[in-house]
């Protein structure tokens, strides 16, 4: 980092008057950390960085290798909208280091940028654009519920959504922070909300995503309410998603892009959407990283569970939208919003890449409502499921060499480690349904 940009960013924070800065960063649960420190410690964070223990973060270090360095990414600056004028605060996003000046190989998003790295060796640029779906509930004693706050449904408007002032300090707080958003409504189920903003690369878009989550948590808490990410917070109605859009552009037009081809769709896109098809049950591990992730991928919820593909309907795992020319893209629909974005962003684009690389072909595309297909008539197209439990995604994961790969020993090892407690402490909890379930009876 060059002496001027620093001069010029100190510049800037004095500006601004910025009194503490936050330096974040996220564990390899995708959840957001951050060091504060006064202002006056800002010219020492952007020239040395700032020295932590990484020995207490999820995945990240053993006790006898604990000292991490952050090291602030000046593209990531934003002021802190809802923080007072007379204690501002702003941020940076950090990329986390280790002793000899070496990038951490359990970062997360130095793992992104790694997959994003090889890309561009490839000539390839990786766009996402993800769409974050979240619940707003009531909260009773300073302690989280999951009473609704509205009662609205898709797209409806207040009185019925009640929720609508919240959203629009969402959006107005974002805005503030650089997103470009696209739409904000009520999705379909009661006290369920949609915020969408511009697509980018990919490393923008995984930091806008920890910024989003954040930032909507924060505001939503300031209204008392309580903003969950929860994939599948209430039984029998739709959960929560994050269907991210996905493209790759080559010397600055869309690669995905061909008018010529079939549906005017480049072998460059048609090989993508195979490696996604065929790493698909892989990715699910990092896209859908909690027991409840596989309470919403079940048939009958929006939720895409078969591995397939369609230029036409929402059943697929993969949809292609209608859009051509420069807005050509594929839309990989069973990430939820629990999800590591770095990690998940990684994966997909490390699949995108294997399938260029090996000319994978997808199966034939699947143009009806696969929901309505019989068990018999899936076998017969050679249909595909996702995996039904994070055991058995994280098992796949570890059989696809790819992907291991990509995340390297030190990210396996704390999936694995995350999986195996996970699964234990869910198995040996009695749940209320069992008591439901089998206390009167037996």
């Amino acid at each position: 980092m060059s002496k001027d940009l620093i001069s010029d960013m100190l510049e800037r924070i004095d500006a601004d008057l910025v009194k503490f800065l936050r330096l974040q960063f996220t564990d390899i649960q995708g959840m957001p950390k951050n060091v504060a420190i006064p202002v006056q410690q800002a010219e020492k964070a952007l020239t040395e960085g700032i020295w932590f223990d990484g020995s207490s973060i999820e995945g990240f270090a053993r006790i006898e290798e604990s000292d991490m360095l952050l090291k602030p990414d000046l593209n990531t600056y934003n002021i802190l909208p809802w923080r007072p004028a007379d204690a501002r605060v702003a941020r940076f996003i950090c990329d986390v280091y280790t002793y000899g000046n070496k990038p951490f190989e359990g970062d997360p998003r130095y793992i992104l940028k790694s997959v994003i790295a090889e890309a561009e060796e490839m000539g390839f640029g990786f766009n996402t654009g993800p769409e974050l779906e979240f619940f707003l509930f009531k909260m009773l004693d300073g302690r989280p519920t999951t009473l609704y706050q509205d009662y609205g449904g898709y797209f409806d408007l207040a009185p019925t959504d009640s929720a609508e002032d919240v959203r629009r300090d969402i959006v107005f707080a974002l805005t503030q922070m650089g997103f470009e958003i696209e739409a904000s409504h009520h999705e379909v189920a009661e006290s369920q909300h949609e915020i969408d903003f511009k697509y980018s690369n990919a490393l923008d878009t995984a930091d806008k995503v920890i910024t989003f989550k954040f930032a909507t948590k924060t505001l939503a808490l300031n209204k008392g309410l309580h903003a969950t990410f929860m994939a599948k917070p209430i039984g029998g109605i739709n959960g929560s998603g994050m269907h991210t859009h996905i493209s790759l552009s080559k010397k600055g037009k869309n690669a995905f892009y061909d008018p010529k081809g079939d549906r005017q769709l480049s072998d460059t896109a048609i090989y993508s959407i195979g490696g996604l098809l065929k790493h698909a049950r892989a990715i699910t591990r990092v896209a859908n990283p909690t027991i409840n992730s596989y309470k919403r991928l079940v048939p009958g919820y929006e939720a895409p569970v078969y591995i397939t593909w369609s230029t036409t309907n929402r059943s697929a795992l993969v949809r292609v939208p209608a859009a051509r020319g420069n807005s050509t893209r594929a839309e990989f629909r069973s990430p939820d919003p629990m999800c590591n974005p770095y990690l998940c962003f990684a994966a997909m684009l490390a699949s995108a890449l294997d399938g260029i690389k090996k000319k994978i072909e997808p199966p034939e595309s699947t143009d009806v409502n696969i929901y309505h297909l019989s068990e018999a008539e899936r076998k017969k197209r050679g249909i595909e499921m996702l995996p039904g439990s994070l055991t058995e995604a994280n098992a796949e994961l570890n059989r696809d060499t790819v992907l291991k790969k990509v995340m390297g020993d030190h990210v396996m090892d704390g999936l694995n480690s995350i999986a195996q407690m996970e699964s234990d402490l869910y198995r040996l909890t009695v749940h209320p349904w069992e008591l439901d379930r089998y206390l009167a009876n037996y």
